[in-house]
């Protein structure tokens, strides 16, 4: 049988632009890629430890809201991690050895979370071991993709951006809907103890990575101090840390995604397995926020894209005051069908809401110190994720929204809508202009901030 090379080869670009949105499928972008997916399917516990704290634990929701806060903190020290694989590297390498050992803090933190936590200090505790497992994993990579980007034409800019996003959101989507069938069927430890087998996946694709051994271990701790008198110098410019200032305002706002997980649980009586449905349909529409951006909105100006998403953001979050005071049972919409199709609205809008972040936080890197000063911009968005959940925590302890008392829950989530709308008179410190010239590179997957509480609030 006569095979036509020219067919063959189209047949490929095809592939290649359709699958890897024009990138070269080589192992280490693969490698890359199932890091990312990992961290989507790690999602199979998501509602498991939304359960395990409020019912096993019993904690109230300020608890669990100052807990998922506190168990942030290693993505805001993601520049610390990057320093350490540049200056300390493990028998002669910087990337595979973190890896492998990322990999295997998450198993150990799964496990540990399956057998010997049963307060909400050592659920604390094992959560940062778990956000720690992530979070190295994350910087190492982003490395690995900042080199990447280097390479990528202009007319590819962002599409690298957009395949890593698209992977972790992938990862979400097969496991969205088994994290509540299986909790139906299965006890939370033992999902936890099936989640840890996913972290070695991360351990095992680190050999994929094209890696020189280091000769001169002196020379990464002088590349540190470049970098760190590189970093000052970007810092210090009016140009970077206006931008960033403006995006820790619009994420530090407060969440009350605890509180209306209780609420719909105790109140409206919503079991794991609706939970699941829902998780799917949120991930199906993280898809569809990411491939409506790539595909309509890249070439919007920032201002612009910022002004109209937070404003439609915080209209639409208004929503979930029907759902908390049974508007919507008045107006003949079932709770559970008023979830669903909240939630698939308000991803897509909190997607589209937050790719410009990336998109924006890449731009503002200079030459020559890329992926440390962007693991630092993320970092300061991390923090403001922090702090939206103490927050948080406080109104609901000030409102006296409990596991059961949810008399004060319209005024938690008209206040964290109604402040989301507190960084619009700063759009000015935002680039004005056309962000199709910007600089690609790749992000850490953080959840979006979503403009009201989803259904499932609590992140893996």
């Amino acid at each position: 049988m006569f095979i036509n090379p020219v067919a063959t080869a189209k047949l490929k670009a095809s592939l290649k632009e359709k699958l890897f949105f024009g990138n070269e499928p080589t192992p280490e972008l693969i490698a890359i890629l199932l890091v990312y997916f990992v961290q989507g399917i790690l999602g199979l516990a998501r509602l498991a430890v939304s359960f395990f704290l409020k019912d096993e634990l019993a904690l109230s929701p300020a608890e669990v809201s100052a807990l998922m806060g506190i168990a942030a903190f290693p993505w805001i020290v993601k520049p610390l991690f990057g320093f350490i694989s540049d200056a300390f590297p493990i028998f002669g390498y910087r990337r595979r050895p973190y890896i492998v050992l990322s990999g295997l803090l998450g198993v150990l933190s799964w496990v540990s979370m399956a057998t010997i936590v049963h307060t909400g200090w050592a659920a604390t505790a094992v959560m940062l071991l778990s956000s720690l497992s992530v979070a190295v994993s994350d910087v190492i990579v982003d490395s690995l993709v900042v080199e990447r980007a280097r390479k990528e034409s202009l007319c590819d800019a962002g599409s690298l951006q957009s395949l890593c996003w698209g992977s972790s959101a992938v990862g979400g989507l097969i496991t969205a809907y088994l994290s509540g069938s299986l909790l139906e069927a299965f006890s939370t430890q033992t999902v936890f103890l099936i989640t840890a087998t996913f972290p070695l996946l991360v351990s095992g694709v680190a050999w994929l990575i094209a890696e020189e051994p280091v000769r001169d271990a002196h020379q990464g701790l002088s590349n540190v101090k470049d970098q760190v008198k590189q970093l000052k110098g970007a810092i210090a410019q009016k140009s970077i840390w206006l931008p960033t200032a403006f995006l820790f305002i619009w994420q530090a706002t407060p969440s009350s995604d605890s509180a209306f997980f209780f609420f719909t649980t105790n109140e409206l009586g919503f079991e794991p397995e609706f939970l699941g449905r829902v998780r799917l349909v949120t991930s199906i529409a993280s898809l569809l926020g990411v491939w409506l951006f790539q595909r309509f909105l890249r070439s919007i100006p920032f201002r612009t894209i910022f002004r109209w998403s937070t404003v439609l953001s915080a209209v639409l979050g208004m929503s979930a005051l029907l759902l908390v005071t049974h508007a919507n049972r008045a107006i003949g919409i079932d709770d559970r069908w008023f979830s669903i199709g909240d939630s698939l609205i308000l991803t897509v809008m909190g997607q589209i809401a937050y790719m410009p972040v990336l998109v924006l936080a890449a731009r503002l890197c200079p030459k020559g110190v890329e992926a440390t000063l962007f693991a630092l911009l993320m970092s300061v968005t991390n923090l403001a994720g922090l702090l939206s959940y103490e927050e948080g925590a406080l109104l609901m302890h000030w409102l006296d929204v409990t596991q059961t008392q949810f008399d004060n829950l319209w005024i938690l989530i008209t206040i964290a809508n109604l402040s989301s709308l507190l960084p619009l008179p700063f759009l000015h410190w935002l680039p004005d202009g056309d962000n199709s010239d910007r600089t690609s590179t790749k992000v850490s997957p953080v959840s979006p901030p979503e403009s009201q509480p989803s259904v499932e609030s609590l992140q893996a």
